[in-house]
């Protein structure tokens, strides 16, 4: 079955969801997310079509968890309004519970683990635009989005909290982005986040040094 009509129609109601979110969760998140699930996906052997459409639904529910200062998992919101979505198009039971799991899955800090290699696929894309030159970036964006500081010294990360001043850029390298290499799930996925990794560990170090006016 000819399945680029179904997935061209499910990435246009993805694009639609992103009319009303911050930069740092936009649909060019989402965009590269899809590439590296490509990617990674033609790697591993994995069911593109199912790929394709959990690329492209994942954050759906980005923007109520925004919203909600983070007490609304933009996981399982997410899987929600897919569930529903999916009923339209002309996918066996199997690839929609398959899709459904990819979404529930794939947060770093969800209750749901990756089962499916669609799902660990999609866990290891969507970590990876976290990481490396792009993941820096999107870190900071996300701190400036919620009104927080650029750094603070006097507090160590693990004793500050989400969706505050002090959920700066730096905290979230040390509460969670120096986490990711170690979480990846495929060969391929291992081998991009080795190299993103090294590359942000080293920003992280001259970060610091500059704040403190060392270099």
């Amino acid at each position: 079955m000819n399945m680029v009509p179904t997935i061209k129609d499910i990435e246009a109601f993805a694009r639609r969801s992103f009319s009303d979110i911050h930069g740092s969760h936009d649909w060019s998140h989402t965009q590269r997310v899809y590439k590296l699930c490509m990617r990674i996906g033609q790697k591993e052997g994995a069911d593109l079509d199912v790929l394709s459409i959990a690329a492209y639904l994942h954050d759906v529910g980005r923007a109520i968890q925004d919203r909600s200062n983070g007490t609304v998992c933009h996981a399982q919101k997410g899987a929600e309004i897919a569930t529903g979505l999916l009923r339209n198009y002309p996918l066996s039971e199997d690839q929609k519970a398959n899709i459904i799991h990819c979404i529930q899955s794939h947060r770093f800090r969800g209750v749901d683990k990756p089962e499916s290699l669609e799902a660990k696929v999609l866990f290891d894309a969507d970590k990876l635009d976290s990481i490396g030159a792009i993941g820096i970036g999107r870190a900071f964006q996300f701190a400036g989005e919620i009104g927080a500081k650029l750094h603070n010294p006097l507090i160590d990360p693990s004793d500050s909290l989400p969706y505050t001043e002090e959920d700066t850029g730096y905290r979230e390298f040390r509460q969670k982005l120096i986490k990711i290499k170690d979480k990846m799930m495929t060969d391929e996925g291992v081998r991009i986040a080795k190299e993103r990794h090294e590359f942000m560990v080293a920003f992280f170090q001259r970060f610091l040094l500059e704040y403190d006016c060392i270099q």
